[in-house]
């Protein structure tokens, strides 16, 4: 029993809602005059309508107490005006249950399968651009157009996969040579950036790499036309030759890229950072220009080989002069380089 508001009259109505499991009109109408009577001999008055229903129409908390306020919603929604049907045959009940069940699951093997098809449809795309690209930088006069020409390739192959690409802080690169370093966490990562930063005169980009990819002939060709320094994974203990190498590419005008994290992993968060770009940056007296990439590790995880449809953001931040020339001034790049990146990345912090 509970009140529900009447617009017309613009008072209460008293309603009496009540489960049962008769279908006979003659019995319905006996056991409605029988509620009346009772709410009568109760409150004095007839209620002003009855509902009888062999549908769950009181409802009740899972102690069993009834919850008013919930009926009365019930009511006001079109339970008063339902006429009191058959009670549905067993098999109907529970067809109703498995389809109930069966909908969120064909919605989510929908998402799924399309989701797949996006990403046949992308990797179909690179395998299609790949060869042409490869060899128009094979064959390319200098660095300048490989850039160029791979950066247009990239943008176009990541708006055709539906991957929106927005690059931010471009007012801070200048002609002068400086040493990128970003986050690690995609396959994806390389291709972003030749996507996201021009190529300028003067001084080129050239991306450090570990030496094991100069076994691959194709890996070779494309990233020593494209402009890459091979180093054995940058630790200038192991590798002096590499440091000098790296040096003379700067003195020549070249600007370096780093991941410094080394490698990447499934798991979210910024790893720590190794010294090696640090070091090149302190012992030229030139800046470090933070590189956030923020959504390749979504659209692209490890381990995966069908990218998906997403937003990727690079953020560049404001260049970290050297404070020195020695190994305290490197640790301090390191440090201010990694809080922007983390900054703007959109992940944690490993180290934390």
């Amino acid at each position: 029993m509970f009140g529900s508001a009447d617009p017309a009259s613009g008072t209460e109505r008293l309603v009496v809602a009540a489960e049962t499991k008769l279908t006979d009109t003659a019995a319905l109408a006996a056991l409605r005059e029988t509620v009346q009577e009772r709410v009568v001999a109760l409150l004095g008055m007839p209620a002003d309508d009855v509902v009888l229903s062999v549908d769950r129409i009181v409802l009740k908390t899972s102690s069993g107490k009834v919850r008013r306020a919930a009926s009365r919603e019930l009511y006001e929604q079109g339970m008063g005006s339902m006429a009191v049907s058959a009670p549905r045959a067993v098999w109907m009940q529970i067809m109703r249950l498995v389809l109930a069940g069966a909908f969120p699951q064909l919605r989510r093997s929908a998402r799924a399968f399309f989701g797949w098809l996006e990403g046949v449809w992308s990797l179909a795309l690179f395998c299609l651009f790949a060869g042409p690209v490869w060899l128009a930088v094979a064959v390319s006069p200098a660095p300048t157009f490989s850039w160029r020409f791979c950066g247009a390739a990239a943008r176009l192959w990541l708006r055709l996969s539906g991957v929106d690409l927005n690059v931010r802080g471009l007012e801070y690169l200048s002609n002068d040579p400086c040493v990128l370093v970003a986050n690690h966490a995609s396959y994806l990562d390389g291709i972003v950036l030749v996507a996201a930063l021009p190529w300028r005169h003067g001084s080129g980009w050239r991306f450090v790499a570990k030496r094991e990819l100069r076994d691959n002939f194709f890996a070779r060709v494309y990233l020593e036309r494209l402009g890459c320094d091979f180093v054995e994974r940058f630790e200038f203990q192991r590798s002096v030759a590499d440091a000098e190498r790296l040096h003379d590419s700067v003195v020549a005008g070249h600007s370096p890229i780093f991941f410094p994290e080394g490698t990447f992993t499934r798991v979210p968060g910024l790893a720590a950072f190794r010294m090696g770009a640090f070091l090149v940056a302190a012992r030229n007296g030139i800046p470090v220009l933070p590189a956030a990439l923020a959504g390749t590790r979504d659209v692209l995880r490890d381990g995966h080989w069908l990218p998906r449809r997403g937003r990727l953001t690079v953020t560049l931040g404001e260049p970290i002069l050297p404070e020195g020339s020695d190994w305290r001034a490197a640790v301090q790049l390191r440090n201010a380089a990694r809080a922007a990146i983390l900054r703007d990345c959109g992940e944690g912090d490993l180290q934390a």
